[in-house]
């Protein structure tokens, strides 16, 4: 077998192969011989097929399969022979037709680039760190019993927090919605499901109430033909009904599964929630620190575009309605961000390499347990994880990312700042 290498990119190689025709001739001549042993012709006995029958039939399909053998096996004797890592597998060009004895194909590909040594000590790295207290818990069970309000017809103008049922027409300049009639809603006052004016406009309101109101619409409403404009609305009050939030008793915990409805059982089950909620926020931004670090101290690497590509094609369907496919617009708006997740994933998985960070099989089987916990049958998502090589793989990989962060920050000019559960689980909110 020949093999030459010539660079035509900074990461890209073209492979030009040779291997010997009879190799190719040998290898068809005696799959030939083996399916005269196993085929099944009508007219011939098992085993009793002439050879001239089965190269007939079945020639151009073995010649096929033959040649696609050769070049995989070939291929991977070439790259290890030539010391080169393909990141994928190889554009192939040939003919498949022997010339001077021999059969050539090229192979073009992209492969690893060498990866720089990283200067941990140079990097700053910002670590949030947070955790659970007893107001958060409180936070929570308040929120746990909105969301087992019930709500009670009262007979008293509307106040927030009421739920308040309506009908209305909106009208602006020529147009009107709806076009006959009246409209029918109803939304929780303060709960952010109506924009603010069209709130204020339904608040202070007693059933049976109807009267018109001066509204101006957001620009981001749904309706075009009144997002931005000011628009006079018809309103008819139906009814208002107040909330009547469940005490937090032992039916309350029980409703969340908490068979003899303890109390102090409950608040154990909320914190460990919270906890486990409050770690994987936690570890997901100093993955996100970490890694944007890195990718801003080596901008300057060369990552193989196939990659990119793939990563900015799965950042752009990410953001695209299910069933459809991401534009071109979208996918070339994702190659810079696709581009510096490269980079910081090859820097991590070399820290990994040279410092020898190894998976903590104890903290894969934590995160599987975490992720099964939130399905209704934790035990099938064990097993279907346990059963899939490729799931369990990109669990471990996820487990590793973990791990080298902290690697990471353990070795940085590391700073540490502490904030509360609600400004690390809630960044946007003021």
């Amino acid at each position: 077998m020949q093999v030459s290498v010539e660079n035509i990119g900074k990461l890209e190689r073209r492979l030009t192969v040779k291997f010997p025709a009879e190799r190719y001739e040998s290898q068809v001549k005696t799959r030939i011989t083996e399916m005269g042993r196993t085929v099944r012709l009508k007219g011939f006995r098992p085993g009793k097929v002439p050879p001239a029958i089965i190269k007939q039939r079945f020639g151009p399909q073995v010649r096929d399969e033959v040649l696609s053998s050769l070049i995989d096996s070939t291929f991977r004797e070439a790259v290890a022979q030539e010391n080169l890592q393909p990141i994928a597998n190889p554009a192939i060009d040939t003919d498949g037709k022997p010339l001077d004895g021999e059969i050539a194909y090229t192979a073009t590909f992209e492969i690893m680039p060498e990866l720089p040594d990283v200067d941990i000590g140079e990097l700053e790295i910002h670590r949030i760190t947070a955790s659970v207290t007893e107001a958060d818990i409180d936070k929570m069970l308040q929120t746990l019993q909105l969301q087992r309000r019930s709500f009670g017809e009262v007979d008293r103008a509307s106040a927030a927090g009421d739920f308040v049922s309506f009908e209305y027409a909106a009208s602006a300049g020529d147009y009107r919605f709806p076009a006959t009639g009246l409209e029918r809603a109803g939304s929780v006052l303060g709960s952010g499901n109506l924009f603010k004016a069209l709130d204020d406009a339904l608040t202070n309101r007693s059933a049976g109430d109807e009267f018109e109101a001066a509204v101006d619409f957001p620009a981001d409403f749904g309706n075009p033909e009144l997002a931005g404009k000011s628009a006079t609305v018809s309103m008819h009050i139906i009814k208002v009904q107040e909330p009547k939030l469940p005490e937090v008793d032992a039916a309350f915990a029980k409703a969340f599964g908490i068979e003899d409805g303890d109390l102090d059982t409950f608040r154990k089950e909320v914190r460990a929630n919270l906890e486990r909620e409050l770690k994987g926020t936690l570890m997901a931004r100093l993955k996100g620190e970490v890694a944007e670090k890195l990718a801003t101290a080596h901008d300057s690497l060369e990552v193989p575009r196939l990659m990119v590509q793939s990563e900015a094609q799965s950042l752009a369907t990410a953001n695209t309605p299910k069933g459809q496919q991401p534009s071109r617009e979208l996918v070339d708006a994702a190659m810079p961000i696709a581009r510096k997740r490269i980079i910081a994933g090859l820097l991590m998985g070399e820290l990994a390499r040279r410092h020898e960070v190894k998976v903590d099989s104890k903290r894969v089987a934590e995160q599987l347990a975490v992720i099964a916990s939130t399905y209704e049958e934790p035990e099938q998502v064990v097993e279907l994880y346990n059963r899939d090589p490729q799931m369990m793989s990109g669990l471990r990989t996820r487990v590793m990312e973990d791990q080298v962060a902290e690697w990471v920050a353990d070795h940085a000019r590391t700073t540490q700042q502490e904030l509360s559960f609600d400004e690390v689980m809630h960044p946007n909110v003021s």
